[in-house]
């Protein structure tokens, strides 16, 4: 058995493999998955028709394996398209691909020519290789680890480099063969060193894959699939994070901490999914209305925290009135609307205060202004001693209404 379809072969048990793994990922739903499944199914179809008619191929065998050449690696860089939430429909390449299988035809029932379809099927190989890696290097995920993107693109480039090298060695000349699997040394050369680039492109997609999963597990486990917003546990490790980062660069910080008034009548009145719709609406304005570097997580039920960064207990007071002041205003009351106001608890983590001290002293604050008459904001004493003063008290129950049966509640 000749190199070239010794490595043939192997490339044909590599895209078998890579199907079975990539096509045990396919319930994910990753984008892009399905068409790197299909792209290698239509390679080793090809690969195997010609191993199969490896001697004298007649010429209609020659092209089809041609146009799933062209076609598996369209799939491909397609897919990697789609997996990067690309416009998958990129028109130029679609007529590249078209005008790389009018060529191949020709050459291969006008003008017989094997070197100059080499040497054109090389070209396009590689500049899906080239696709491919630029994507993977400049695509990757803000936060996502590196180490697998880079890997597909050096595997992408260098594979790139070994098909760009054959088309240049046919086109200018260099070589010449007298059927695609001739066992010459350069051209046992070429097809080995690309045939084994093709298992490193297949581990990079798992790699890939698998990242795409992590990514999602991570976002569940830190953000509200309701509201969009940080799950308490998350806001808790993120907040101790800027209070420490905040102590060291001498800022002040304050906590405010947010209860939608009388929720439990929405959820009777109109129902839970009413009260779902309300949630997301409601946390959705509150991000609108935050400042960049304030942190906005859902500490359970209709309850929220929102931690001010750079601001003293004043101010913070008057940055969570002008938010009460917003969701109150965000609708008019009309009939059938079920209301919505909060109200809310400000504190200012003093020198020595941990980030449950803070807390307590904002939810007291909490519960002083559902005291006070609902939708106002109070703020709490710099010490967990004594009653909590009142910072503002706009509107108390002045309830204006958000509908809670509308579908303008985003996830944020």
């Amino acid at each position: 058995m000749s190199s070239p379809v010794a490595f043939i072969g192997i490339a044909i048990m590599s895209c078998v493999m890579s199907v079975a793994v990539l096509g045990s990922l396919l319930q994910a739903r990753i984008p892009g998955l399905g068409r790197w499944c299909a792209g290698y199914v239509v390679l080793a179809v090809a690969l195997a028709l010609l191993l199969v008619q490896r001697d004298a191929p007649p010429a209609i065998v020659t092209a089809a394996v041609g146009v799933m050449l062209v076609l598996a690696a369209l799939l491909v860089v397609q897919g990697f398209r789609q997996f990067f939430f690309l416009r998958p429909s990129f028109f130029p390449e679609y007529l590249l691909a078209g005008a790389v299988v009018s060529g191949f035809v020709y050459w291969t029932f006008a003008s017989v020519d094997l070197d100059a379809r080499v040497s054109l099927l090389s070209a396009f190989l590689g500049y899906v290789r080239i696709a491919v890696g630029w994507m993977a290097y400049r695509f990757r995920p803000p936060g996502r680890p590196r180490y697998s993107y880079l890997f597909v693109a050096v595997s992408a480039i260098l594979g790139a480099a070994v098909h760009v090298g054959r088309g240049l060695a046919y086109g200018f000349g260099f070589a010449h063969q007298t059927t695609f699997l001739e066992a010459t040394p350069l051209n046992t050369a070429f097809v080995g060193m690309g045939i084994l680039t093709l298992p490193c492109l297949s581990i990079g997609m798992v790699m890939l894959a698998h990242d795409r999963m992590a990514e999602r597990m991570e976002r569940m486990a830190t953000i509200d699939e309701l509201t969009g917003t940080l799950v308490r546990r998350a806001f808790m490790a993120r907040g101790k994070t800027l209070l420490d980062a905040t102590r060291a660069s001498g800022k002040r910080l304050s906590i405010a901490i947010l209860d939608i008034d009388n929720f439990k009548t929405i959820n009777d009145r109109y129902g839970h999914a009413a009260g779902d719709r309300t949630l997301a609406c409601f946390a959705a304005a509150i991000s609108k209305g935050i400042r960049c570097t304030d942190l906005f997580g859902r500490l359970g039920g209709e309850e929220f925290g929102v931690l001010i960064a750079d601001a003293s207990k004043a101010e913070a007071a008057r940055l969570t009135d002008q938010l009460r002041a917003s969701i109150a205003a965000l609708m008019p009351q009309q009939d059938g609307r079920a209301k919505c106001t909060f109200s809310a608890g400000v504190a200012e983590f003093g020198q020595g205060d941990t980030f449950a001290d803070a807390m307590a002293r904002a939810d007291a604050a909490l519960y002083a202004a559902k005291d006070h008459g609902r939708n106002c904001v109070m703020a709490a004493p710099a010490t967990s001693d004594g009653a909590c003063d009142v910072c503002e008290a706009v509107g108390a129950g002045s309830d204006v209404s958000l509908h809670p049966l509308d579908s303008q509640a985003k996830t944020v």
